[in-house]
């Protein structure tokens, strides 16, 4: 049963894919299991997951610089914005017109900078989505970068070996050098251990949140987590407790798709939306 979440209403800016659950397509049915109202405004057209080597993806940034328009004419509001993965520096202005177009004090604005992992940038992705992504940080309430996606964004060398506490405490504070008032960084290593680090600025405390590893790849486990971050957020969790809550999900979500063949398509969550768990 969705929770009670009616009031809520959130715009999800990110990409749209023809095949796999990633991005919007994995996005809108957490959020909407949740109660949560969700419009979306898709950054572009991908005809599938970028795992596969060979994909088509069409800029939308036209479309969406009209609906921007089209819904500020009709007076639509929202009391939350997520962003994702953008291919175009304008979309940064689009963006910004959806932002200032809410004229609400209390908006939520999450940014999940999507360019990369394990020391790389996604296949398609390039220097200039990194610009996209630094500049976009700088409106977040709640930053979600991985480990690699903030050493590009802080220009930090990546570094395989595990972090110092004090190490990651720092590289919490350059994050929210950009501009963020909060921020949540997945994939950490910390003292030997697998981490999510994070900084909440509604009660200027750190946090360490560990985990055990699972030695396997999803497309798209990212976008599930800050779904369920943001609809436990929304709900009134506090910052740390909605990470911990998606970390525990995403976990569990993984280990049961494990025998799964076919991983560039993501993992199942339909079982899990149907019986409330998400």
């Amino acid at each position: 049963m969705a929770k009670s979440n009616s009031n809520k209403k959130i715009c999800c800016v990110n990409d749209m894919p023809g095949v796999g659950k990633i991005a919007l397509s994995a996005m809108i049915p957490i959020l909407s299991s949740k109660g949560i109202d969700v419009a979306s405004l898709p950054t572009a057209l991908v005809s599938n997951t970028l795992d596969f080597g060979k994909f088509d993806i069409l800029d939308t940034t036209e479309y969406m610089e009209k609906t921007v328009d089209i819904w500020h004419d009709l007076g639509f509001a929202f009391d939350c914005i997520s962003t994702g993965f953008m291919v175009n520096p304008k979309q940064i202005d689009i963006v910004e017109k959806l932002i200032h177009n809410q004229n609400k004090e209390n908006l939520l604005v999450v940014v999940d900078p999507i360019m990369g992992d394990e020391g790389k940038l996604y296949n398609g992705v390039t220097k200039k989505n990194v610009d996209i992504m630094r500049k976009l940080s700088s409106y977040a309430d709640i930053l979600i970068p991985n480990y690699t996606e903030v050493c590009y964004l802080v220009d930090k060398p990546y570094k395989s070996e595990s972090l110092s506490s004090k190490e990651a405490e720092e590289l919490i504070k350059r994050t929210l050098d950009l501009g963020a008032k909060s921020v949540v960084i997945t994939s950490t290593l910390v003292e030997g251990n697998h981490c999510v680090i994070g900084y909440d600025h509604t009660t200027d405390k750190t946090f360490i949140l560990s985990y055990e590893m699972v030695d396997v790849r999803f497309p798209g486990t990212g976008d599930l987590f800050s779904a369920v971050l943001i609809s436990e957020y929304l709900n009134g969790k506090s910052l740390k407790c909605s990470t911990r809550y998606a970390m525990k999900m995403i976990r569990e979500i993984i280990l049961d798709n494990l025998t799964k063949q076919e991983k560039f398509f993501g993992v199942d969550i339909e079982r899990y939306i149907s019986e409330g768990k998400l």
